[in-house]
């Protein structure tokens, strides 16, 4: 899987450039390292489409959740229901943990209705980034989805 970074680092800076340009956050060289400070191949699963590179998802525990982090889908994967049924897999393995998931997201990042849709609500946020989480039984009190 080490092999998969650099890939994983390029997905990462072509998915989330727009949303970095907005916020006048873009920077050539740091949005590629900052998936390599924090990329973790144990907790890591590589979404493929056949045998195409559609995207990537890391969850991993941290102060006491599961921390969802690194979660792209190559552009012309996006849109199709793809990020939903993934989003929907990690999440009944966390709600059959018992756990909270917790996750940052862009401002202004259209990724925020998705995770929305999915039970999760703003904890924190700042000129830059939107702090969400879901608690397990989140789900459980939200109208079913058609």
């Amino acid at each position: 899987m080490a092999a998969d970074i650099e890939v994983i680092a390029e997905m990462r800076a072509t998915v989330m450039r727009t949303d970095l340009e907005r916020l006048g956050r873009y920077d050539e060289h740091r949005v590629r390292q900052r998936l390599r400070d924090s990329f973790s191949p144990h907790h890591t699963s590589i979404i493929m489409i056949g045998r195409e590179l559609a995207g990537c998802v890391t969850v991993r525990p941290a102060e006491g959740r599961q921390w969802l982090e690194h979660f792209y889908l190559t552009p012309h994967h996006q849109g199709r229901g793809l990020g939903s049924a993934v989003l929907r897999t990690v999440l009944e393995r966390t709600d059959t943990q018992g756990m909270t998931v917790g996750l940052n997201v862009l401002q202004g990042s259209a990724a925020r209705r998705l995770y929305e849709r999915h039970g999760f609500v703003v904890e924190a946020q700042d000129p830059i980034d939107v702090f969400m989480m879901r608690r397990p039984e989140a789900m459980a009190n939200t109208p079913a989805q058609a």
